[in-house]
Order: structure tokens, then sequence, then C-alpha cells
């Protein structure tokens, strides 16, 4: 049977290159184009999509603020920002907005087309899911998922941790069972540690401390 296509929002109000991008795009993807920044926030968020291809300046609603307020209404779909503007800072502005990635025009459409396929592999075959709440980890790529900041990688370390905590969600925890289980009878510390880079890395709520007893799974 024949593989279903991903579905890709490209919200792109230039009149040459949005129907360009268009076209290679639908190579691969099925493709749905908006010229309109209102139109496509109301796109992203009445109708799922595999991944979204957003420009930065736009009539209407520009892609900082449908980033901002896709991740606001917990679209955790990939998003792809495409801007003009090289300065760090407004780089910086849509990846803290909630964007996963983005590319400074002009740009050659193969590295659009990996950009893509990297954004949309851990949805596409990187082994199944945990769920933590709102958030999904995925234990075989070492990341997880927030439903506001997108893709967060972890180090080999705190994947673990979290994924022995995730596989037993209403178990808790000593220090000295995570010391055995996680980090092959390291320093005492090595816990309390990488519980702090979890945490700081994703949210503060997602490990959860018992107080006289351990750590478990939280509810972020």
């Amino acid at each position: 049977m024949e593989r279903e296509r991903q579905q890709v929002l490209l919200v792109e109000d230039d009149p040459r290159l949005g129907p360009l991008i268009e076209q290679v795009l639908a190579e691969t993807y099925d493709v749905t184009l908006v010229a309109d920044g209102d139109e496509g926030l109301r796109v992203g968020l009445a109708d799922p999509f595999d991944v979204i291809v957003v420009d930065r300046r736009l009539p209407g609603t520009d892609g900082v603020t449908i980033v901002e307020t896709l991740r606001a209404r917990r679209v955790v779909t990939p998003i792809l920002m495409l801007t003009a503007l090289g300065a760090v800072a407004d780089r910086v502005n849509g990846l803290d907005a909630g964007a996963n990635d983005y590319l400074v025009k002009p740009f050659e459409f193969d590295e659009l087309l990996a950009r893509l396929r990297a954004l949309t592999r851990t949805f596409t075959g990187e082994g199944p899911a945990l769920p933590i709440g709102e958030w999904q980890f995925y234990p075989e790529s070492r990341c997880i998922y927030s439903p506001y900041d997108g893709r967060i990688q972890l180090t080999v370390r705190e994947s673990a941790l979290v994924r022995l905590l995730a596989e037993n969600p209403l178990r808790t925890f000593t220090r000295r069972q995570i010391l055995r289980e996680v980090f092959e009878n390291d320093q005492p510390g090595s816990v309390d540690t990488y519980v702090h880079y979890v945490r700081r890395k994703t949210d503060k709520d997602l490990i959860a401390t018992v107080r006289g007893e351990g750590y478990r799974l939280g509810q972020p």
C-alpha cells in the first residue's frame, strides 16, 4: 500500500517564491499554500499538519506571532521559519517564539527539503513515543517534544533518566535506585545534578520530588 504523504502548511506571501516552493515541495508532500498571516494562523489552528513552513514577514499576522500563538494553543507541529533577516537577534527571536529551525533567504531547495526531513524524522519512524502529560518523549532518538517549544534534544544520561521515570510513571525511585539503573553507581550527586539538567531543559514539573523518598515522573 502506498504510504500516505505528509501534510505541509506553507505560509508565504511572495507571489513568485510561494508557488515555486509549493511546486518543489509537492513532489514529496501535500502542500497547503497560504499567502496571508491571518489566514495562515487560522488554518494552522484548525487543521492538522506534519510540518509548518512560515515566512517571518507576512501581511496581517507576522510569522513570529503565528509561531507564538500556535505554541500557546499547544500546537506541537514542527515549524521551520523562513527569513530574509540574517541578523542573529532576528533568528533568535524566531526560535524563542517556538520555531524548531530557521532558513535564511535566499536558500537552495535541497537545503529546504533536508531541513524538513530532519524536522519530521522523529514523527516518522524514530521509534515509539512515551507520553508525559502533553509532552512526547522519544527514547530511541533521545528527544522530547514540548507543547510550547518543540523539539528538545537530551544527552544520553538525561534521556536514560527520563526513560526510567516515563516507563514507570506511578513509581517513586530512590536516589540509590536511580544511581544503579541510570548512572552505573556513579557519584551519588549525579542523580540530583541530572534531575536539575532535565528540569532546566524541559519543565521544572517534568520530574517530581517526593520528599524523603526520591523522584518520580511529574505532570508538566
